[in-house]
């Protein structure tokens, strides 16, 4: 297949991902189609891992041209799917490309209809200026620079290899943007203010940098997310003293967590058998994998994470471990429900309890019903309004 082969079918494939994104509700402005249709997404993604649908352990296979033939290559570069780019931030050995497991992806091309989300929640208009965080393959990087010009997109990325990679695929489509490498949770070089800011990387909390470098009135979308999940999507309005405001746009968005606040390697240690104080608990550890229950459960334990595992007798408890302070609570099936036992600073169970007794009687209401507030000292999501019930994120 020539170059202009290559060239005909992915604008074919790119009109009809457009049109499905269209029809799916994700897509909604002329302009962001317009570049969903210009940009080619293949550039970005010449090889590719995608997850693989074996039974057992998660697996992710490779895409290329040479493996599966361009025509298939370019589908799924073209389909709404996250294409793997990178794990565990290590280069990937393309001259032999094998499936791989065990391993934590650490770069991607995200899947278009998340993409095109959050660019149409950023509500930018033809003058505004946009700073990214997280430039990964240079995908939407490159939708900015369409919609905007070159000169009104910068973008932040903290892995030189694959800033490198992005800036060559940029070049390539002829997209200039300003580009930078560093920690971008220390915010842009310089003091230079966005009216917009995006990131496409998971944070803990909002970074105090990303308030200061947008302009007062501007918009920040991000996606806030813990060690045990991700809490979602949300858009804060920046005010004119240095805080900002917003809601949770939805719960399901999930980007990798930043490298520099990734969870410790080590759960914590595992408490003594006769550690802690033992009595029964009306919620078992699937509340912390259910959409709501579990967005609740993140907010209240933002410093844990979970585990099951098979003690002698044939019984399965599930650990959840504090890895700051040590405080734990172990889920232990009792025939007809479950008891928990609980220790350390802190009582785990307990404040969980007490977060779902509040998420109760609002009605349950879904995570779009939680807002943000981000100051200086402290940053909080609530319930309801800035004045029902709130938790605090970590610093």
């Amino acid at each position: 297949m020539t170059e202009a082969d290559v060239d005909a079918v992915a604008a074919e494939l790119r009109q009809r991902l457009a049109e499905r994104l269209t029809a799916a509700g994700w897509l909604l402005s002329p302009a962001w189609r317009d570049a969903v249709e210009a940009v080619p997404r293949h550039e970005f993604a010449p090889r590719f891992y995608v997850e693989s649908d074996a039974p057992g352990l998660t697996t992710w296979a490779p895409v290329t041209p040479e493996l599966v033939g361009v025509h298939e290559w370019l589908r799924q570069v073209y389909d709404d799917e996250t294409l793997i780019t990178q794990f565990d931030s290590r280069e990937i050995d393309w001259a032999d490309p094998q499936p791989i497991s065990n391993a934590h992806p650490t770069s991607s091309s995200t899947l278009p209809s998340l993409v095109v989300r959050m660019l149409e929640d950023l509500q930018v208009e033809d003058d505004h200026t946009v700073t990214e965080y997280g430039t990964g393959t240079g995908y939407s990087t490159a939708l900015l620079c369409h919609r905007l010009g070159d000169e009104r997109v910068l973008s932040i990325e903290t892995d030189a290899r694959v800033a490198a990679r992005a800036r060559a695929a940029l070049v390539r489509c002829g997209y200039r943007p300003r580009l930078y490498i560093g920690d971008g949770l220390t915010g842009a070089p310089g003091s230079t203010r966005a009216h917009r800011t995006i990131a496409t990387m998971g944070v803990r909390s909002i970074p105090p940098a990303w308030v200061e470098q947008t302009h007062p009135g501007g918009l920040i979308v991000a996606t806030l997310r813990g060690w045990m999940r991700s809490l979602g999507l949300v858009r804060l309005t920046v005010e004119d003293n240095g805080t900002a405001h917003g809601r949770f746009l939805s719960s399901d968005p999930s980007f990798m967590i930043a490298r520099q606040q990734e969870a410790p390697e080590s759960l914590g240690m595992l408490p003594a058998p006769d550690g802690g104080n033992t009595r029964r608990t009306s919620y078992g550890p699937e509340l912390l994998a259910m959409p709501d229950s579990g967005f609740v459960a993140q907010l209240t334990m933002p410093n844990a994470r979970y585990f099951s595992m098979l003690a002698d007798d044939g019984t399965v408890s599930t650990y959840v471990l504090d890895a700051t302070n040590d405080a734990f609570a172990v889920l232990t099936p009792n025939g007809e429900g479950w008891t928990v036992r609980q220790g350390g600073p802190a009582l785990l169970w307990d404040d969980v309890e007490q977060a779902l007794a509040l998420w109760h009687a609002a009605d349950s209401p879904a995570p779009s019903e939680f807002g943000v507030s981000v100051a200086p000292d402290a940053q909080r999501v609530w319930l309801g309004t800035p004045d029902g019930p709130s938790w605090r994120l970590p610093a």
